[in-house]
């Protein structure tokens, strides 16, 4: 099955073809967005590795939120395949009070551990993030958990984190304490949720929050020409809120709204689905009947466009042996 995200970065998909064409305007939004959120206020350093670190913030922002939030996929990660990293990241489970004696992976309480420092937390959300990446990456031989042993602990998996990366995820967790926090509903929260469409097509969303869908980012946004930085929206960033909404089926989650809470500039927005959806699409949109059309779509069109990609593929290397 393959990711949503993929999915919407693929512009020969089905998923990213229908989504551009049912929701073709998009360029306000875009430009609503790079106006508002201003200018960037935590740079990473040069030593820190932005994909997994981007991931290690979405861990500490879902302990901030979520009083009890998952941590099922670094448990699948172990699952997913052998790496030598396993006694460690089981140790660093049960550590977490997320794993029992069978091995089930449960919820964390992020309130046990409140009196534990900010280098800490860093860490350990360095580390599940490094753990989702054996579920997550195809190839995983350059990962840092490679640097382990079938005899390293959980205090060498935290110990993967550099100082620079400690430092960065402090400061984006100081400014989401200042920023994001305050801006959230009251109300139900879930982290790491799946739709009913997650079985057709991978996703699942960072937060949602009494009916707001929250998906983090922490990219650092386009270099201006004068060495600046300056976030942006892309169209595949808007079809993942999109996809989001429309693979909720049955509307289990009630979305009124969707958000985006850009990490390294501290900066929050929100928009109603009733008007988001209007405007992108050019007119007013019955949300059931495109989500009807959705499905459709990812359970007979995807999975046809998938397998003919796949014999293209396979007749390509053939022709190339």
């Amino acid at each position: 099955m393959s990711p949503l995200t993929s999915e919407v970065k693929d512009a020969r998909s089905p998923v990213a073809r229908w989504l551009r064409s049912t929701f073709p305007h998009h360029h306000d939004m875009q430009a609503d967005y790079r106006a508002a959120v201003g200018p960037v206020r935590v740079v990473p350093s040069p030593a820190v590795s932005l994909g997994t670190q981007g991931a290690a913030v979405d861990w500490w922002l879902r302990f901030l939120i979520d009083p009890a939030p998952s941590v099922s996929l670094a448990a699948a990660g172990l699952r997913t395949r052998w790496a030598p990293c396993r006694r460690a990241g089981l140790e660093l489970l049960h550590v977490l009070g997320a794993v029992d004696e069978t091995g089930r992976a449960g919820p964390v309480s992020p309130a046990r551990f409140a009196d534990r420092p900010g280098e800490w937390w860093a860490r350990v959300s360095y580390a599940l993030a490094l753990l989702v990446e054996l579920h997550r990456t195809p190839a995983v031989q350059g990962s840092r958990l490679m640097r382990l042993d079938q005899d390293s602990r959980s205090a060498d998996l935290l110990a993967l984190a550099n100082a620079d990366e400690v430092a960065d995820l402090i400061a984006m967790r100081d400014l989401a304490i200042e920023e994001l926090l305050p801006k959230l509903p009251t109300g139900p929260v879930a982290t790491g949720s799946t739709f009913d469409g997650s079985a057709d097509l991978n996703a699942d969303a960072d937060l949602i929050v009494d009916g707001v869908l929250v998906d983090f980012k922490s990219s650092q946004g386009r270099t201006r020409s004068d060495g600046s930085r300056a976030a942006g929206l892309t169209r595949a960033e808007i079809d993942q809120l999109l996809g989001y909404v429309l693979l909720d089926y049955s509307d289990d989650f009630a979305l009124h709204s969707v958000a985006i809470y850009a990490a390294r500039y501290g900066h929050f927005m929100a928009w109603s689905l009733v008007d988001l959806c209007a405007e992108l699409a050019g007119h007013p949109v019955d949300l059931a009947a495109l989500r009807k059309e959705f499905a459709q779509l990812v359970q007979v069109e995807l999975p046809a466009y998938r397998a003919t990609s796949m014999m293209q593929r396979l007749r390509r290397k053939l022709s190339e042996s």
